[in-house]
């Protein structure tokens, strides 16, 4: 195979971070559209997983429709949203018992992939954080509330983009309250100056305001994706995909019945 030839039949990085958005926005869908209604912090949680796995993984070599859907269920057990199996799937369309096995199938190897650290500290719980303290501490702004539903909205955003691999959690919250409040017209530099970051260097002021600006930049300059490319890009997929990892393929059903034959003989 030559070099232009691997070039249009595998994937590049560029395509590769594409598709991913793309199952990032499926996922965000799913999880808003869930029932029973689940917490924004399980949805959190499950991007960065989703994230985490694509940092050293390909998407031609496990599809990311299956770790979206792998992703979120994980999320629900560690972040304690209590659904059954049949329930999860129960939010699903077409062959309901199939969903189940590929979430069940790729449960474990998520697991070992993300190295078994399943603790994500989201920026909701900061922000709450936040809220509470200018409620007490900020005199220049009366009514820390009104700067909720943009801040929350905010942070819903960054889950649509990388800043969650880059910026810590507590940067992020900063992030979506400085924004709700440039939205608002308020400003609050006197407290984050003085009371939020009372006894800090001038040089770990200076860091924490480029991280903070940084995530500003990431969530608010987000490019819209175009269907016409993302179905190119779901086409050649299914033409270089492993078939090892696909649910679907007779090497993929082969290898897990060898799999349950060796478990049998233990």
């Amino acid at each position: 195979m030559s070099d232009q030839e691997a070039e249009e039949f595998f994937f590049s990085p560029a395509e590769e971070h594409n598709l991913c958005r793309h199952y990032e926005y499926i996922m965000k869908e799913f999880c808003n559209c869930f029932q029973p209604p689940m917490p924004k912090y399980v949805l959190g949680t499950a991007m960065t997983y989703f994230k985490r796995f694509y940092l050293h993984n390909s998407v031609m070599n496990y599809h990311p429709r299956d770790i979206t859907l792998t992703s979120v269920y994980l999320s629900t057990k560690v972040e304690e949203f209590n659904v059954s199996i049949n329930q999860f799937v129960g939010n699903l369309k077409g062959d309901r018992e199939k969903f189940a096995d590929i979430v069940l199938g790729f449960e474990l190897l998520l697991m070992e992939k993300l190295s078994y650290h399943l603790t994500v500290h989201n920026p909701l719980r900061p922000l709450e954080g936040f809220l509470i303290d200018m409620k007490t501490r900020c005199t220049t702004c009366n009514d820390a509330e009104i700067l909720r539903p943009a801040a929350e909205e905010f942070i819903e955003k960054s889950m649509l983009t990388d800043v969650c691999l880059l910026v810590s959690p507590s940067q992020i919250a900063l992030a979506a309250i400085l924004n709700s409040c440039s939205l608002n017209n308020i400003s609050i530099t006197s407290y984050v100056n003085g009371q939020l970051m009372e006894g800090a260097t001038p040089d770990l002021k200076k860091r924490t305001m480029q991280q903070v600006k940084l995530a500003q930049v990431m969530v608010n300059k987000q490019e819209g994706l175009k269907r016409e490319h993302i179905r190119q890009l779901e086409k050649k997929l299914e033409k270089c995909r492993n078939q090892e990892n696909n649910p679907d393929s007779e090497m993929y059903k082969k290898k897990m019945q060898e799999m349950f034959e060796d478990e049998e003989k233990k």
